[in-house]
């Protein structure tokens, strides 16, 4: 018998590798579909609620297998209703997923992985440094453990209805972890979510780019933040392996037009990139794509020698775009409270 901490979780495993799961202990291969249901439909947290799976499988798969599931080690709750919920995954680290609620949405940022190897300068996360990659069960974990099961007298919150990975970490550069995610997320034995729900954010990280929209139909968002190279590599070190003008070369290949949708995330700072110029520079840089813009406020971080813009320059810089026929719009900001925001996530426990 395995040790507790050596068995494998299932959630993170894709069909195939439940039904490899199933026949090595001598089930049917239908029990393969049977575990996908009550991991990813059901979401079940232990063995004991697969109620048509027989005892003797059961007790082989309990003792070969965890289901996977751990809860939030901690959460605290901003006053806009986002709420942060930090998660253990081993060797003293943590990692941070964020839950948004707003009107009929509520969408989580989920985390691929403990710290960052891009070393964005004005990111929290970055500045940690790599720490480790997340599995696939780690990944599937915050999805499925968020929201939790209300505590008593709480309100239960709204299920969620989108995904972004968004959280620490550069999710291309753990691709072999996404992947089976986007599939267990997509596929109708799975989660049966329609891809329009997820977005997967990067900084362009080719080829794994190329990768990504060609075996999913899942929503990209590229990490732009300026237009000029020579800045982008000072404040985005991965401008040097990943130059904007490659991504966006490459961009120019598929097709945006229809449901699959394309971002440009760009954060604006006082004095660095929020002028007309700037403006015009990323006219010229994605005026070709089918996308859109969202603009987004600076949140201040140790370390970082950068300032949030003005309302006005924000105002501006928006309606330049749209004069261009560029659709752009000012994200707004949760979360900053409880260091929630885009770019504060750091694992506060590490």
């Amino acid at each position: 018998m395995q040790s507790a901490d050596r068995k494998m979780p299932l959630i993170g495993m894709t069909l195939d590798e439940l039904t490899k799961v199933a026949l090595s202990g001598g089930m049917p291969k239908f029990v393969g579909r049977q575990l996908a249901e009550w991991l990813y439909k059901k979401k079940v947290t232990d063995f004991g609620e697969m109620v048509n799976i027989s005892k003797k499988n059961m007790a082989w798969l309990s003792e070969n297998y965890t289901v996977g599931r751990e809860k939030p080690a901690a959460r605290q709750k901003s006053i806009d209703g986002t709420v942060k919920y930090l998660f253990n995954v081993g060797e003293g680290r943590n990692v941070e997923s964020v839950y948004i609620p707003d009107h009929d949405r509520a969408t989580l940022c989920v985390s691929s992985q403990a710290g960052c190897r891009m070393n964005c300068y004005f990111c929290a996360t970055g500045r940690l440094g790599f720490k480790a990659q997340l599995t696939a069960a780690q990944i599937m974990n915050q999805i499925l453990s968020i929201p939790p099961a209300p505590r008593q007298g709480e309100t239960p919150a709204q299920e969620l209805t989108n995904v972004v990975f968004m959280g620490m970490g550069e999710p291309l550069d753990n691709f072999d972890a996404l992947l089976p995610v986007l599939e267990i997320m997509t596929a109708s034995w799975g989660m049966a979510w329609s891809p329009k729900r997820i977005t997967v954010s990067t900084v362009g990280k080719l080829p794994q780019l190329k990768d990504l929209l060609e075996k999913t139909q899942v929503h990209v968002a590229i990490s732009v933040h300026t237009a000029d190279a020579m800045q982008r590599e000072q404040l985005m070190p991965a401008q040097k392996a990943f130059p904007i003008s490659s991504v966006v070369k490459m961009l120019e290949g598929y097709d945006f037009s229809h449901q699959r949708r394309l971002s440009f995330e760009y954060i604006m700072w006082r004095g660095v990139n929020d002028d007309i110029a700037h403006a015009d520079m990323l006219v010229r840089l994605i005026g070709k794509l089918d996308c859109r813009v969202n603009l987004i406020r600076f949140h201040a971080i140790p370390g970082a020698e950068l300032h949030p813009c003005s309302e006005e320059r924000m105002v501006m810089f928006r309606n330049y775009l749209n004069s261009k026929g560029i659709t752009a719009t000012i994200r707004s900001s949760r979360g900053e409270d409880i260091m929630a925001a885009c770019g504060m996530l750091a694992g506060r426990n590490q």
